[in-house]
């Protein structure tokens, strides 16, 4: 009989909880200063499932295990290209896109050059973040090495290279915590520049960091890049033994690039510098092949490029041989976006952003890269932002309509309500927002493979012509 009884309680007390969740309003009761909620019925009966993000990645390997065949390989690259998580998304469907760059990158070595990709991007991207899983797969695929293009002083510790500045360097730029921020946006190619009046040194040294790859401890390649001021600039060059040495100077005001060349790689060097000038960087290579460098923005929506001065990034880009330029960006104005006017504002300040840097350097393909999924708390569960999944289509179809790629981390993580699965999992933060670096190596790879499938394709396709 108490059995019965204790069930009848608790059907009774199911029933009446039902109820309550049927009949309360959606929008919560005030209760004071206080909005009450209550869960839906329709999300107690059908609870949302967590994404397995390790399922989830492991689809690609088990794709790639049926390939023997050149009718596979067609096949599945096909399956890439049209509806893989991980696919680009091109101007006019064109798979092309970037068949120019792969063999710009395959003659590198043979022709002498370093072929670069700029990749600029916000927090995501900070301390070599992604790209250096990109670069590992450039630099393995195409050769080269070395960081790429680092500030004479960085703010922000990388995993990438240890460059410390001392001596009358003062920062510039439109972003951050900079001591000036300059009207006439002479920024340079790192949206930064150090102003130095009077004398300067810069040590710049190779990662020391286990996780990083070998090609990128190696220097022998060195150009540094600024836009000299009224009067000579003095550069004195050393490697880190003193065994090389090289003194240039430069009298003409305006953007110019003083090279060095080493005989055999080194891991160190110094530059000590002397007159007025902005410091635009220097890049640190051991080429030929490609470089990649690793630009963050931190706090940064992407719309700083029209704050540069067209002409002389336009002269910085000139000297640098650019071959694709990757904008990341997003993220930072997702929690701001509540609607189609704002995701509408936003998408057409990217387009400019695009058009920008497409004419100061024609020559260079652009991708975007859109934000991943986030999350915020509503009525108490954690959940994707609500305009996010809109946001990402308009972005790819802005980049589209603006000659950009795209890609999506937002896809390429699982879409709507990921986020909480990556954090769940150990691979995203508690922030629910940065990826923690087991998943940003994770997603870094997957940009990397992405970028494999599209160069498979191509050299399928080069095979196809020559039969």
């Amino acid at each position: 009989m108490k059995s019965i009884k204790v069930l009848f309680f608790i059907a009774i007390s199911i029933a009446l909880l039902a109820g309550i969740c049927y009949i309360y309003p959606k929008e919560g009761v005030n209760v004071g200063s206080l909005n009450v909620h209550f869960p839906t019925l329709t999300k107690i009966l059908n609870p949302q499932r967590e994404l397995d993000v390790q399922a989830f990645l492991a689809k690609q390997d088990s794709l790639e295990a049926v390939m023997k065949t050149k009718q596979d390989s067609l096949n599945h690259y096909r399956h890439q290209l049209d509806s893989s998580e991980i696919r680009f998304w091109f101007p006019s469907d064109d798979d092309s896109f970037f068949d120019h760059l792969f063999a710009q990158m395959e003659q590198a070595k043979s022709s002498g050059r370093i072929i670069r990709i700029l990749h600029y991007g916000d927090s995501q991207i900070e301390s070599d973040r992604m790209s250096r899983r990109l670069r590992s797969y450039m630099q393995q695929h195409f050769g080269g090495g070395g960081p790429g293009l680092v500030p004479i002083s960085t703010l922000i510790p990388t995993l990438a290279v240890s460059t410390y500045g001392t001596g009358s360097l003062v920062r510039q730029s439109p972003f951050g915590d900079s001591t000036v921020v300059r009207a006439g946006g002479n920024y340079g190619p790192m949206i930064q520049d150090f102003r130095v009046t009077g004398s300067a040194s810069s040590t710049i040294s190779a990662a020391t960091h286990h996780s990083c790859d070998n090609r990128l401890r190696r220097f022998s390649q060195f150009k540094l890049i600024f836009n000299n001021r009224p009067g000579p600039l003095s550069v004195h060059f050393a490697d880190r033994k003193g065994s090389y040495t090289n003194d240039q100077t430069c009298e003409e005001e305006g953007v110019h690039v003083m090279s060095w060349k080493l005989d055999s790689a080194t891991t160190s060097i110094n530059l000590s510098v002397n007159g007025t000038a902005d410091i635009y960087g220097i890049m640190v290579d051991d080429g030929p092949g490609v470089a990649v460098d690793n630009i963050p923005m931190r706090g940064c929506s992407g719309t700083q490029f029209t704050q540069i001065n067209r002409d002389q990034l336009t002269s910085a880009y000139s000297f640098m041989d650019i071959g694709l330029i990757i904008l990341q960006f997003g993220g930072n104005s997702v929690p701001y976006i509540n609607g189609d006017k704002s995701i509408d504002a936003y998408c057409n300040r990217m387009g400019e952003q695009i058009d920008r840097v497409h004419s100061c350097c024609p020559q260079a393909k652009i991708l975007f890269i859109g934000p991943s999924d986030m999350s915020t708390n509503i009525n108490g569960e954690l959940t994707s932002y609500p305009a996010l999944s809109k946001l990402v289509q308009k972005l790819q179809a802005t980049a589209n309509a603006h000659g950009a790629a795209y890609w999506s981390i937002y896809h390429a993580m699982g879409g709507h309500q990921s986020m909480v699965a990556w954090v769940n999992q150990g691979l995203s933060g508690p922030d629910y927002i940065h990826f923690t670096t087991k998943g940003v190596d994770i997603m870094g790879d997957r940009l990397a493979k992405a970028f494999d499938n599209m160069y498979n394709v191509y050299k399928l396709r080069k095979e196809t012509l020559s039969e």
